[in-house]
């Protein structure tokens, strides 16, 4: 799309699920919108998380828009958790139906940020200099979009290819007859792993942190079930937004204690043969809360994992004991720690030997050397501020994002930040965001954004930002909700620990989907109480 010379109303920053939104909703009030995207076209990370195994680890019928009931009923899952390739083949269906490649520049990284306080305008610009002025800025840019790559000792050194599951190939990449090393056990290194023990000659996994994976008992959808849920999709969209992830409820008791031992083992070997999201650590109401309920289930997984893994030294490897369950992201996967029962498979435990450089041809360790041919990292993300900040964002008397958050997120609702008027983050830091269905939190911010512009534009308001003290006291809020929780125990992304250097911080509001709404209802309704609002 030509960029445009005169200033527009809204500038996007991103073309996953919440840039297309973005762009679909607000042109729909008829604002003038332009859009930018770093990739070559839409999806977000779905477009760049094209790895082996990589799957949407919510299920397909409740991953997916609700904005339009046309669109829920026309297009047809396959699988109950997504492959990559098919929720990209989404993304370009939604693309198409709506026209919204119309209003996007792509291959444009958006390197500046610059709030005009006379104007009330921003003006943004991108690596290839592009160049637009717009009344809002609105940030998509994905909480989990800038990757994490560590600097090994001598790893420029190595001879071999060296891949990221962020940015695999896009023409795949063929590991027969190869040695790979896989550096990384979080969500993107336990789907991948098990693929790549198939297609490699052989795979060493270096892991750092033994992370808890549940069986996703993945299958093409059950007619029935599809068929349920089609007879009245709105109205199961609408309960599922009840429930505290905005996905189907899984808890069944309030606490792990109020069944027996034996039914409480029943339960969740119930849970463990069925599989899927949310599953055992959700079970009960109190596994996130008490430690001697997050134990039992802990235990129960723990037990499972020794069940599988045959050799006893691997198993106590890879079985998690240094956080309680969930509280990091829990994994969904597939023959994971079966994996780990071929001959052609070896799990290396950095904390035990840590990995002391890199050579041409191989990983060396305190104690060996692993000769590789590939290394893969599967070493995460920046997460949720890593890219707002690489955005080069400057707001009120050129303050500078990356400084105001120089200790922390601090931002109002996880939907605007005090001193950066006109700035909207979609599930930003401060939102129940990652903790939730994500396509589901998406729409609901992009909704409220849009209720505010249009408000702004019935009352002839020019500029919005939040109250200094309405962001503190929401800040407060997100850490008292965070400390009633056991999620604080575990160093983990959601606290920013995988970040050398990054603030310590809990980053997601941990009250829940429906209460969470129902505030940014009560605050629209009340006025937009909290912000200020002028002309």
């Amino acid at each position: 799309m030509t960029i445009p010379d005169k200033a527009i109303d809204a500038v996007i920053v991103g073309a996953g699920f919440g840039g297309m939104y973005a762009v679909h909703r607000l042109r729909s009030m008829g604002l003038s919108v332009h859009a930018f995207e770093a990739a070559d076209d839409v999806g977000g990370t779905w477009w760049w998380n094209c790895y082996p195994g990589a799957r949407c680890d919510v299920e397909s019928l409740d991953y997916c828009y609700a904005f339009d009931e046309a669109l829920l009923h026309e297009w047809k899952w396959s699988e109950r958790f997504a492959t990559q390739a098919e929720v990209l083949r989404y993304a370009n269906h939604v693309a198409d139906r709506y026209g919204l490649r119309d209003n996007f520049t792509f291959n444009a990284r958006v390197n500046g940020c610059i709030w005009d306080e006379d104007a009330h305008l921003w003006t943004v610009t991108t690596e290839s200099g592009d160049r637009v002025r717009a009344r809002f800025l609105i940030a998509a840019t994905g909480c989990l979009s800038k990757p994490h790559r560590p600097d090994l000792p001598g790893l420029d050194d190595f001879a071999g290819n060296v891949l990221f599951t962020q940015a695999w190939p896009k023409e795949g990449y063929d590991l027969a007859g190869k040695r790979v090393g896989v550096i990384g056990t979080g969500s993107s290194g336990i789907q991948s792993i098990p693929e790549i023990a198939r297609r490699a000659a052989h795979l060493t996994v270096f892991q750092r942190t033994a992370n808890f994976t549940l069986p996703a008992v993945n299958r093409p959808i059950f007619p029935e079930y599809e068929a349920e849920i089609r007879a009245d999709y709105l109205g199961h969209r609408r309960t599922i937004l009840q429930n505290k992830a905005a996905t189907v409820k899984q808890t069944i008791a309030e606490s792990a204690f109020d069944l027996s031992d034996e039914e409480r083992e029943a339960a969740y070997e119930d849970k463990w043969q069925r599989g899927g999201a949310g599953g055992i650590p959700v079970l009960f109401a109190d596994s996130l809360t008490n430690p001697a309920s997050n134990e039992e289930a802990a235990n129960f997984v723990r037990r499972k994992i020794a069940e599988i893994v045959e050799d006893p030294e691997t198993a106590e490897s890879l079985t998690p004991r240094d956080h309680p369950i969930a509280t990091k992201r829990i994994c969904l996967d597939t023959d994971y720690y079966a994996t780990f029962n071929r001959p052609n498979v070896t799990l290396v435990d950095l904390k035990k030997t840590p990995i002391e450089r890199v050579s041409a041809g191989a990983i060396i360790t305190a104690n060996a050397e692993y000769p590789l041919d590939v290394l893969v990292f599967a070493t995460g993300f920046d997460a949720m501020t890593g890219p707002l900040r690489a955005m080069n964002v400057r707001g009120s008397g050129g303050q500078a994002l990356e400084q105001v958050w120089a200790d922390g997120p601090r931002t109002w609702l996880g939907l605007m930040v005090a001193g950066f008027p006109n700035l909207f983050t979609v599930t930003g830091p401060g939102s129940p965001s990652v903790i939730v269905n994500m396509i589901a939190a998406i729409e609901q911010h992009v909704n409220w954004i849009a209720d505010l512009i249009a408000h702004m534009r019935e009352t002839g308001q020019t500029r919005a930002e939040p109250q200094e003290q309405a962001q503190e006291e929401w800040v407060d809020e997100v850490r008292r909700v965070a400390e009633t929780t056991l999620y604080p125990l575990a160093r983990s992304w959601y606290n920013g620990d995988n970040i050398d250097g990054k603030p310590r911080m809990f980053m997601a509001w941990l009250g829940g989907y429906p209460v969470y709404a129902q505030r940014c209802d009560e605050i629209a309704a009340a006025g937009y109480a909290g912000l200020e609002l002028t002309a």
